[in-house]
């Protein structure tokens, strides 16, 4: 692809997907461009990255460089950007190539050999540890990050030699169709993205298509308890390998026969078809990342990696920003952030907390994430939250959609069932902690509650 095009211009470039393929290209030796709404903190670092990135939508915002070269040049764009971007449409109408970003990362991961990860949560964790693994190994790989990752302070790793492609399969908008991995693995299969998919059924019958794009002879890796059996007869007529992994049960191929805390994280070891694997130490908290570990212990050793290198990784390896974030831990207060935005992942990072935090008084605050989801899940999310000792709710975070009538925070609020809930605005939430008595603080959300960890983690430090 990199001998096609010489300029490319990400509209959206933003964005977690987006700006891990912009460095790519940019590694690659490309020059290229973006646009978004607003600075950012990643866009200011890819920007020191000699991007050059644009604010407004206007025709006359699109760079020279692409508005010259229209042969040379590829549009990548996002399905969050609307309809309605005039920069978009004057590119489309006047002839220039433009792609879906999950097609053009298609292409890179199905011309080398792909390990694509996905799930309705899980994947960003296990994408980032697999990444960090294999990078570590004798094998090398590119990673596509939808994360920061803590070790590297970035999205996106890079290998000129290496011929493995680690990438984030995204299930909204039904983007990982565009994947043909070589080894793809399958991390949970809950309902979401309802916009997109009407009803659970399809949410799976989409994660067996892709699936089914497994390449001959290749490897799959699913958590044990999800149900693939219509999709065993193919997976044998293509010489496919089949893996399972579990955080506890032995009829799982990848399990962990011994845990224990050590230090704010864990030690156990990992039985493996071939072996089992001693004295792991995996020093990020909450048993979600064991078993997001254990997924990519699978991954990797499937591929090849050592034994002894997935020791050596793991013992350094510091997770991902925002997934269990620890920010403050002292005599007085523990500060955590975390990304979670569907039920399932706040009951796991709830739980995984309260574990941790065993006896200690746990406050939530949590921004849902679009309309349409809290609409969809509210007495679901209310569940959840019931799981915490105190619960205060933010105004929902739009993101790309307007707003629904009669949908607010308030019909989560109304059926969580603790006593101690309440609601308030993000402006407000600061001076409405400071008066609060929590040991624990968990902040929840994949809106822009991230904009607050600076004042809250000031707060909690003074306290």
């Amino acid at each position: 692809m990199q001998g096609l095009y010489t300029y490319y211009f990400f509209i959206g470039i933003g964005g977690i997907g987006m700006s891990a393929l912009a460095r790519y290209f940019v590694r690659k030796g490309a020059q290229v461009f973006g646009y978004d709404k607003t600075p950012t903190k990643l866009t200011k670092a890819l920007e020191l990255e000699n991007i050059t990135i644009v604010y407004s939508d206007s025709v006359e915002a699109i760079p020279e460089q692409i508005k010259n070269n229209m042969l040379t040049s590829l549009i990548v764009y996002t399905p969050a950007i609307p309809e309605t971007h005039v920069g978009l449409q004057f590119l489309k109408t006047n002839g220039f190539v433009c792609e879906k970003r999950a097609k053009v990362l298609g292409r890179i991961c199905n011309n080398a050999y792909g390990i694509a990860i996905a799930g309705t949560h899980g994947k960003t964790s296990i994408t980032t540890c697999t990444t960090y693994i294999m990078h570590h190994s004798h094998l090398g790989c590119t990673g596509f990050l939808g994360g920061i990752s803590k070790n590297f302070k970035t999205n996106f790793i890079y290998s000129p030699t290496s011929n493995y492609v680690v990438v984030e399969a995204d299930e909204y908008d039904r983007s990982f169709h565009n994947l043909y991995p070589h080894t793809a693995l399958v991390s949970s299969m809950d309902s979401d993205h309802l916009d997109v998919y009407s009803t659970h059924a399809e949410v799976i019958i989409s994660f067996y298509e892709f699936v089914s794009h497994s390449k001959e002879s290749g490897i799959f890796i699913h958590k044990y308890g999800l149900d693939f059996t219509p999709l065993y007869h193919q997976v044998s007529e293509k010489n496919i390998q089949l893996y399972t992994y579990h955080v506890t049960d032995s009829k799982a191929d990848f399990y962990a026969e011994r845990i224990s805390i050590i230090n704010q994280g864990y030690e156990l070891d990992v039985v493996t078809p071939w072996e089992t694997i001693k004295n792991i130490q995996i020093f990020t908290p909450g048993k979600i990342t064991i078993e997001n570990a254990i997924a990519a212990i699978a991954i990797s050793r499937a591929n090849g990696v050592t034994p002894e290198e997935i020791i050596a990784a793991l013992s350094t390896f510091r997770g991902v920003e925002r997934r269990l974030d620890v920010h403050v831990a002292n005599q007085t207060c523990v500060y955590i952030d975390d990304y979670a935005h569907h039920p399932e992942e706040l009951r796991a990072a709830i739980s995984s907390i309260k574990e941790l935090y065993e006896g200690k008084k746990v406050l939530g605050v949590f921004q849902p994430h679009l309309f349409s989801r809290t609409q969809d899940f509210a007495a679901e999310f209310a569940q959840s939250l019931s799981l915490l000792d105190e619960v205060v709710l933010l105004d929902i975070y739009p993101a790309r959609e307007k707003p629904i009538e009669g949908i607010t925070s308030h019909i989560i609020l109304k059926d969580i069932a603790i006593p101690h809930k309440s609601i308030c605005s993000k402006q407000e939430l600061v001076n409405v902690l400071a008066k609060k008595q929590f040991d624990v603080l968990v902040t929840m959300g994949a809106g822009d509650i991230d904009t607050l960890i600076e004042p809250l983690t000031k707060m909690c430090e003074e306290r």
